[in-house]
């Protein structure tokens, strides 16, 4: 069963890891990476990524993606939402340490935040869910 517009936002706000997916080419199937993101319901979804990865140039070049997030327990369900990018801009340190709060444990958040540097300039990718497909299956 599908879920409702509110069942389906807040579900995708809750930290899933999500499965980008974007075009690379008509030659190529689509890059389908793991990835941190963070949205809000009714707002802008948002990644961080290396500002020169493979991934930027993808999303550059196609100018969308989508991103799909599940679970398996207790219940199987799923969401995907897919848009436009709305902008590619400098990840800012409070934007890094949001998402790297998100998802791990706050004694490992400076740990990750320093790693991170290392990775070099992150750029933050925008987008606006405008098409979605969902499903509850229910119980696992």
């Amino acid at each position: 069963m599908a879920l409702t517009s509110e069942e389906r936002q807040e579900f995708l706000a809750q930290p899933h890891i999500g499965a980008l997916a974007v075009a690379v080419g008509p030659d190529r199937a689509p890059l389908n990476v793991p990835i941190w993101y963070q949205y809000s319901p009714g707002g802008e979804l948002w990644v961080t990524t290396g500002a020169g990865s493979r991934k930027v140039k993808a999303l550059e070049g196609a100018g969308r993606f989508s991103i799909m997030v599940q679970t398996v327990t207790p219940r199987v369900r799923y969401v995907t939402a897919e848009g436009p990018v709305l902008r590619i801009a400098p990840a800012t340190d409070a934007m890094l340490r949001e998402m790297a709060a998100r998802y791990l444990a706050p004694e490992r958040v400076e740990p990750y935040l320093k790693f991170a540097e290392s990775l070099g300039e992150q750029v933050a990718v925008f987008m606006r869910p405008e098409q979605w497909l969902s499903a509850d299956m229910g119980a696992a």
